[in-house]
């Protein structure tokens, strides 16, 4: 098949949907499909990736993005009528002037499929999520296929948008990640953007309060770089623990500093639509990977709900973290529980999850237009 994955920010980042799009594309071109990456302003030079618009920066959900400003539609249907798709994969939501531009110019054989990513939090984003469905009611109805990456963001898609998703989870290459790094002994690993959402400084209040012996020979490394850091960084400097701050985690440091992890948390505590980092620290072989109760979270830890912590109910937070540095025999079960689950989220059965579903939309496409 002939696939356009079709995303309106950037690739030059590395965030979860740039990773999901990467991913399933290396995946899909290994597999003998053609592969092209239809995006918003990108730096990224290659063969088949076309940056399409001008892009702005925004913040969105607690994270940092870009949208389109501007793309030529003339340049748009050029580029589809010589082309000639048979898939057109959305990343979704999606924007009327990059996105939406694609899905109205796409020929009448090409299969439109889409891919659900968020779940909002805050009243402003779920306000502008829900106006945008009313919006798109039109090129919505183009599409011949949708999934959503967790149960949480299919939820929103029906709520906000009205559209009935299956649900196909993110992946990883968990080939890319293995590697013979043993984990630190009481080494606690964050790794995220240093934003209020992401719970880190209820990670850091909850630890600093362990009992002593709990305490002891801990060290805490929180990589990742936001507005938050300042503030964190004071917290720490009032606590008896070890704690650093090596800032921003370049992708090629990633996987060493997940697998030296004896506990790699993640306490967000909402606004999760996924978890792809959950996946990288698993892969890693993290000793164990802890995420906040959230339902995003949820819905990749929640066979193993001793692996979620609710960090919004601190004193609750302080007795699981105690349990688990104390428990080294469950601190072996869920290794060993995760590595199993990891093997779930392997790009193989995720991408052959959306091949499936490619070859049924294209069915359903050509059937339509007879």
């Amino acid at each position: 098949m002939k696939i356009g994955l079709v995303f309106d920010d950037s690739l030059d980042r590395n965030d979860g949907v740039q990773q999901y799009v990467r991913t399933l594309g290396s995946w899909l071109s290994a597999e003998n499909h053609e592969v092209h990456y239809l995006v918003g302003q990108t730096h990224v030079r290659a063969p088949h990736v076309y940056s399409l618009s001008k892009n702005i920066s925004m913040r969105f959900n607690g994270n940092r993005f870009t949208i389109p400003l501007w793309a030529s539609g003339t340049a748009i249907r050029k580029l589809l009528k010589h082309e000639r798709y048979d898939i057109l994969h959305i990343q979704m939501p999606y924007s009327p002037v990059l996105a939406g531009k694609i899905i109205a110019g796409a020929p009448a054989a090409t299969a439109i499929v889409g891919t659900f990513h968020v779940m909002p939090v805050g009243k402003l984003q779920i306000a502008g999520n829900y106006m945008l469905g009313k919006l798109q009611k039109r090129s919505l109805s183009r599409f011949n296929a949708i999934c959503s990456v967790s149960p949480a963001a299919q939820q929103f898609a029906l709520r906000a948008y009205g559209i009935k998703t299956q649900v196909i989870p993110n992946m990883i290459n968990t080939a890319e990640w293995k590697n013979s790094i043993q984990p630190q002994p009481h080494h606690i690993v964050f790794l995220g953007r240093l934003v209020p959402r992401k719970g880190c400084k209820e990670l850091l209040r909850a630890l600093a309060v362990l009992p002593a012996p709990e305490r002891q020979g801990l060290s805490i490394t929180i990589g990742g770089t936001g507005p938050e850091r300042t503030k964190l960084e004071k917290i720490a400097r009032k606590t008896s623990l070890d704690v650093s701050f090596p800032g921003y985690i370049a992708e090629k440091d990633k996987l060493a500093l997940l697998a030296s992890a004896d506990l790699a948390i993640f306490p967000s505590t909402g606004g999760e639509s996924f978890g792809i980092v959950l996946l990288e620290a698993m892969a890693a072989s993290a000793g164990i990977v802890i995420g906040g109760d959230n339902p995003g979270y949820r819905s990749v830890l929640g066979d193993l709900p001793a692996s979620l912590i609710d960090f919004t109910t601190h004193t609750e937070a302080v007795r699981r973290l105690g349990q688990l540095l104390q428990d080294k025999a469950l601190r072996r079960q869920l290794h060993t529980q995760q590595q199993k689950l990891i093997k779930t989220y392997d790009v193989l059965p995720i991408g052959q999850q959306i091949t499936a579903m490619y070859q049924t939309a294209l069915l359903h496409r050509r059937q339509d237009v007879r």
